[in-house]
């Protein structure tokens, strides 16, 4: 009984050995898993450079569409690694499915941690938004040593689109879920930005370092992390992540097309997906930060 359970569960937590620091890392890296996103890719990468990001670790998932070229066209090599990462994996013994998205964060920590301070573990339609000043590295740097930022998502919808706009996604969309700690369904999430060098597990919400179930808001609020859901735990002090969950109506049917990292998850995805949909979608409130900040770097999509 206990092994017919197991295999209904998939394995969504790993852990880690942490990497050593070496003694001139310094900036952010981005990992991501990705698949058939050359519509949107470019404008996301060459935002998150012009804010700060030094290095993007890309898993590729089997994209057939001009992913790989796109990235390529938008970045200096130095600034790139893209990693083919197709497999799907699992545990023979008890029959669980290994979390695809999981396993790339922990192969990115593992070897590419070390060469910076901090490392995000975010998706294409997820943007970090730095809101003291500019640059991603100065909003971070009066956290000092903290070895990791819970983010909480503003979570933005259709903005009137039926069909992809032209133009970029920042310029474009532009309103969001009202309460980012609200109750209503799929609304309440976070993110998390660490220290790769203090990282001990992680999955793909919560990681933890080297306090465990201890982690920290943009603002150097200490709390444990079953209390981040709080109101009282909410900033956005030094860095807003905005999660652009649907883009247009079609791109939203092209994403539910797609499905989730899992198999066997594929029919429950839709259904948890349309019950976000109607959370962002029933009060919303006008968001211009992102946009704002992609004309001052002149990022144009």
């Amino acid at each position: 009984m206990l092994r017919k359970l197991l295999g209904r569960a998939k394995i969504s937590k790993l852990g880690i050995t942490t990497p050593e620091p070496r003694p001139d890392r310094h900036g952010i890296a981005i990992a991501a898993i990705v698949r058939n996103e050359a519509r949107f890719i470019g404008e996301w990468v060459r935002f998150h450079h012009a804010a700060g990001v030094r290095h993007f670790v890309i898993y590729d998932d089997a994209s057939t569409d001009e992913t790989r070229a796109v990235l390529q066209g938008a970045l200096p090599p130095a600034a790139l690694t893209i990693i083919p990462w197709a497999q799907r994996l699992s545990d023979i013994r008890l029959g669980r499915e290994i979390h695809n998205q999981v396993l790339a964060y922990a192969h990115a920590a593992g070897n590419f941690g070390s060469d910076v301070r901090w490392m995000a573990f975010i998706d294409v339609d997820e943007f970090l938004i730095p809101t003291a000043g500019d640059d991603l590295n100065a909003a971070l740097a009066p956290l000092g040593d903290v070895p990791n930022v819970s983010l909480p998502w503003h979570m933005f919808g259709f903005s009137g689109h039926e069909t992809t706009p032209e133009g970029g996604m920042l310029a474009n969309f532009t309103t969001r879920a009202r309460d980012p700690m609200g109750d209503a369904p799929g609304l309440r999430a976070f993110k998390m930005l660490v220290d790769p060098c203090r990282l001990t597990a992680l999955r793909v919400h919560s990681m933890e370092t080297e306090d465990g179930q201890t982690t920290w808001n943009d603002a150097g609020v200490k709390s444990d992390m079953s209390a981040r859901d709080k109101p009282e735990f909410y900033s956005t002090a030094a860095v807003q992540l905005n999660h652009y969950y649907t883009r247009s109506k079609a791109d939203l049917e092209a994403k539910i097309a797609r499905g989730p990292n899992l198999v066997a998850k594929r029919e429950a995805y839709r259904r948890k997906v349309m019950r976000t949909v109607n959370s962002v979608e029933a009060d919303t409130v006008e968001d211009t930060r992102a946009r704002d900040l992609a004309a001052r770097l002149g990022i144009t999509g």
